[in-house]
């Protein structure tokens, strides 16, 4: 019988697929980023980034198109390092040059690999089909495609286990980026769907793109959900306070009736793996019970 597959996972919803697969036994290496669940954070971190902690979001756009314009990367990968762990497959995505480390970033260490080289597979989801299609292609690339349809369904039931859709559907703006402006795209309008809301400024499937407060302002929605990508709640309420402090917020429906919040960008919403029900779950709670957050979702919504 042929040992399990060793797995170096640099991508943190891919490490989170892999985990609800099972696979955290065969897990050997991680990113920087992965840090879900806890016990991975053990494993060694093969990656790291060239932006500074703390940045505003502002900060990190000027940092990031810095570094571009200098044909360069985001991120370090430690070649010696990664080919030390002997990995089989080494998990990673297509979908973001900015948000982790893609299989660019790779091709120094695979061109000088010794022996078979290990297989890659690059995750790049556009909606909900495609995470579940991720599930089955994560699997398959461990040797147990047979798991994929059970992490499958449970990640169906989750979402189907969401209240019902108010009669009257409230206009849901979810912001992905805060300066410049970005509406949140991909599998987050299906999210806001499942969760009883009309999405603005963005239809499912489409990548998440940038938007002028004009925009918004014509679209006046009813709920604002503020999820920065890869901003933990506490990084995202300074930027969200001083956003508001701007006079011509104060005039968007949302602000007036106090429906505006910060959710946890960095550990649900930007992740598209298992924990999309819960960025679910939080959305319907914006939704239906915003005067009543479970215990278990507290820690990810912060009402401004």
């Amino acid at each position: 019988m042929n040992a399990p597959c060793r797995i170096v996972s640099l991508l943190p919803s891919a490490t989170e697929i892999a985990v609800a697969l099972g696979l955290q036994d065969r897990l050997v290496g991680r990113s920087h980023e992965c840090d879900f669940p806890p016990a991975v954070k053990a494993l060694p971190a093969c990656t790291s980034t060239k932006l500074d902690k703390g940045l505003t979001s502002q900060a990190i756009e000027d940092r990031v198109k810095e570094i571009v314009e200098k044909g360069l990367s985001v991120y370090d990968v430690d070649a010696p390092l990664l080919k030390s762990l002997r990995p089989d497959v080494i998990l990673t995505q297509a979908q973001c040059a900015v948000c982790a480390v893609t299989p660019a970033d790779l091709e120094e260490a695979l061109a000088t690999w010794v022996g078979t080289p290990p297989r890659l597979v690059s995750l790049a989801p556009d909606d909900l089909a495609d995470v579940f299609g991720d599930l089955e292609r994560v699997a398959e690339a461990a040797g147990v495609p047979e798991r994929a349809p059970e992490a499958k369904a449970r990640m169906q039931a989750g979402l189907g286990a969401l209240p019902p859709a108010p009669a009257i559907r409230p206009k849901l703006l979810a912001i992905e980026w805060i300066a410049p402006l970005m509406v949140a795209g991909n599998w987050v309008p299906e999210l806001i769907i499942a969760a009883g809301a009309e999405p603005l400024l963005a239809d499912p499937g489409t990548h998440s793109h940038w938007i002028t407060f004009d925009a918004i302002a014509a679209a006046d929605p009813d709920i604002i959900a503020l999820m920065p990508c890869g901003y933990q709640l506490g990084q995202t309420l300074p930027e969200a306070r001083a956003l508001l402090a701007e006079p011509r917020w104060q005039g968007l429906r949302a602000v007036r009736e106090g429906r505006i919040f910060a959710v946890d960008g960095h550990h649900l919403f930007n992740r598209p793996g298992p924990r999309l029900v819960q960025s679910a779950e939080v959305l319907s709670c914006l939704v239906h019970s915003p005067d009543a957050v479970p215990e278990a979702l507290g820690p990810f919504i912060a009402r401004l």
